[in-house]
């Protein structure tokens, strides 16, 4: 026992098991992000779905056109919305601006998405009323909460 107590006089204690559970692993005094995700491919909507509902987001709908992601996104109740670049025939970008100019929608930040890289787009990226770009291949539940400014 006085090898516990000099241990614990030193600041060191006894050392958590590797079972314990972090101290403040998903914010308890926030929601989680709430997001509609719009893109053409349906595999991607899928398996983006699935890794952001398991890094704690919850996708709240998800629209593979701008007629579609116009209305869910005034019927969701949502924080962000991820919009891929290139949605078949139409476009991310306009997406992006009528969303900003939706009164209806209750604007909520948008982040484009693309398989591209952001030079690809970098012009048009800055000219539109996005947050952000994530390329798909980065896109996580940190990147996201990093674009909106909310700490990982």
């Amino acid at each position: 026992m006085s090898d516990l107590r000099q241990d614990e006089s030193a600041g060191d204690g006894i050392p958590a098991s590797c079972n314990a559970v972090a101290q403040y692993p998903c914010q308890h005094d926030r929601m989680p992000l709430r997001c509609l995700l719009v893109d053409d491919n349906e595999t991607f909507l899928e398996a983006a779905s699935l890794l952001l509902e398991r890094q704690g987001l919850t996708v709240v709908g998800v629209a593979s056109g701008i007629a579609e992601a116009l209305q869910q996104a005034r019927a969701l109740r949502r924080d962000v919305i991820l919009v891929d670049i290139g949605l078949g025939d139409e476009s991310g970008f306009d997406l992006a601006r009528l969303l900003a100019q939706d009164g209806e929608g209750r604007s909520a930040p948008v982040i484009l998405i693309s398989m591209s890289t952001e030079a690809d787009y970098a012009d048009l990226i800055a000219e539109s009323p996005a947050a952000g770009f994530l390329p798909k291949s980065e896109l996580s539940a940190r990147g996201i909460g990093r674009i909106l400014g909310h700490r990982p």
